[in-house]
């Protein structure tokens, strides 16, 4: 799938559901003030780097490893700066962002954990992170035996695997929710969406957020780790 597929999904009637959903789900969870800066990780054709900055107001900036999605993203972006660069290397110092997201592009990175501690050094204040719930009718359908299409090579999660990640991390209030309960997107699948308890955790989308302490007490926290 290239960019121009991938970013037209998001038209498709249930492209459209989705990407909402998973939207509501991360920008509440994220908590971003508008006119913070926000720093979109592995953004790919840089579709919720623009849904962020002009639902939420924020000043957002991209970040992906494929130079042709970059290109593709800024392309369609208007004043929004997308940057080719490396979720393990982050071009950027500490602290250097109010907030960043990775809609589920760590799924496909190598060394998620060093993209994780990555996305909480450059942070100042809250990250939200898209991921594959295991769990869920979505990895029935899309990522067993290697996955298919735009799944194919992902990696997909439970929520305690997940909680993992963050250990020894400089994090405070993590947070786990799901959504896309559903994934055919019908009608049904929507009135779904409201009434499946959280604790059941089923949903195809995980959401982890948390929030990044000042930077004196992350280098205290480092000192001790």
């Amino acid at each position: 799938m290239n960019a121009g597929e991938y970013d037209a999904w998001y038209r498709t009637p249930r492209g459209r559901w989705i990407g909402d959903v998973e939207y509501a789900l991360l920008s509440g969870m994220l908590g971003a003030r508008r006119g913070e800066t926000l720093l979109d990780i592995g953004c790919g054709t840089g579709y919720f780097t623009r849904r962020f900055a002009r639902d939420a107001g924020l000043a957002a900036t991209g970040i992906d490893i494929d130079r042709e999605w970059v290109a593709y993203a800024a392309a369609r972006a208007g004043d929004i700066p997308f940057l080719v660069g490396d979720a393990r290397r982050l071009p950027f110092a500490d602290a250097s962002f109010d907030t960043a997201i990775a809609v589920t592009s760590l799924c496909f990175v190598e060394e998620e954990r060093s993209a994780i501690a990555e996305i909480v050094r450059v942070t100042r204040r809250r990250f939200a992170i898209g991921l594959l719930n295991r769990h869920s009718l979505l990895f029935l359908q899309k990522g067993s035996a290697g996955g298919k299409g735009a799944y194919r090579g992902a990696r997909w999660h439970s929520a305690s695997e997940i909680r993992t990640l963050f250990e020894s991390l400089p994090v405070t209030d993590l947070a786990i929710r799901t959504a896309v309960c559903c994934p055919d997107g019908a009608s049904i699948a929507k009135s779904l969406e409201g009434i499946v308890p959280q604790c059941l955790g089923v949903g195809g989308f995980i959401a982890v957020a948390g929030g990044t302490p000042p930077f004196q007490l992350r280098q205290d926290h480092a000192s001790r780790h």
